[in-house]
């Protein structure tokens, strides 16, 4: 479906989504997805100036209700305010989109501990924190609503000299799984999305393709196809490809759905 009819449709018109992490890639995409479906949308992150700018673009674009709040998911009292704020401001809270997320890289006999739970700390604690509040939220309103956490392929099998983010990912999907358990009875639905490799993203495109490359003696074309090849249906993943997802998730076409952890990976993970 094309972004022209999927606005049209308007499948979230007049929810509320929380997105952390939605300053820019797949974080912004994101945001603008749902707003493109009819949601109000509050981009969080801790640049400023660009969660401002995304809001903008959904509100100018799309005609909904969006704020940019700057928010560090690893603080609590900041997490608390935000979720506070967006209740405030866009009159609820039925979405969260659990996107923030770090990759630190590096074999588990030369990785600084400290930086080992960095990673820890935003993508599985950060979690943790904005889930926390936000079903606080939801609680207190009666119920009701969709905690969806961007994960990854990582999160179902171990990634070498990248410990941190497969444990860190592992452990989501853990958290996904209990709190879908925990909150079932409220209407609350929770569950995690694994994307493959974004290879377009800025990731990828900034600091993976140059650090294999190198470390491989191999242009960026052949890293790149290496990992294409990889993949049953021979490309890598969209930001697209995930918000096809999150949409769904979000909506109450999947309001029998919880606990699940769903592969967005062109068959590369089967489990």
């Amino acid at each position: 479906m094309e972004m022209s009819e999927q606005a049209e449709c308007r499948r979230l018109q007049g929810k509320v989504a929380m997105v952390t992490g939605g300053s820019r890639g797949l974080g912004e995409s994101i945001c603008r997805r749902l707003a493109a479906q009819g949601a109000h949308v509050a981009a969080c992150a801790r640049t400023v100036e660009a969660v401002e700018q995304v809001a903008a673009a959904c509100r100018d674009e799309y005609g909904v209700k969006a704020v940019g709040i700057p928010c560090d998911v690893t603080k609590e009292d900041t997490v608390a305010a935000t979720v506070r704020r967006v209740v405030a401001e866009l009159g609820g809270l039925d979405c969260l989109v659990a996107n923030s997320g770090i990759v630190v890289p590096g074999a588990i006999h030369e990785i600084e501990v400290s930086d080992w739970t960095r990673c820890i700390n935003v993508n599985l604690v950060g979690y943790m924190i904005s889930a926390k509040h936000v079903v606080r939220y939801m609680l207190e309103r009666g119920g009701g609503g969709s905690i969806v956490q961007i994960n990854s392929k990582s999160g179902k099998h171990g990634s070498a000299k990248n410990s941190a983010y497969a444990a860190s990912k592992f452990g989501g999907i853990g958290l996904t799984q209990s709190l879908a358990l925990e909150l079932a009875e409220y209407g609350i639905r929770v569950n995690s999305i694994c994307p493959g490799n974004l290879l377009d993203g800025s990731l990828w495109q900034d600091q993976l393709f140059p650090q294999y490359a190198e470390r491989w003696g191999l242009t960026i074309e052949e890293v790149r196809q290496r990992y294409v090849d990889q993949v049953p249906m021979k490309r890598g993943c969209t930001d697209d490809d995930v918000c096809n997802v999150v949409v769904f998730l979000c909506s109450d076409e999947s309001s029998y759905i919880t606990g699940q952890a769903l592969n967005v990976d062109g068959g590369q993970t089967m489990h």
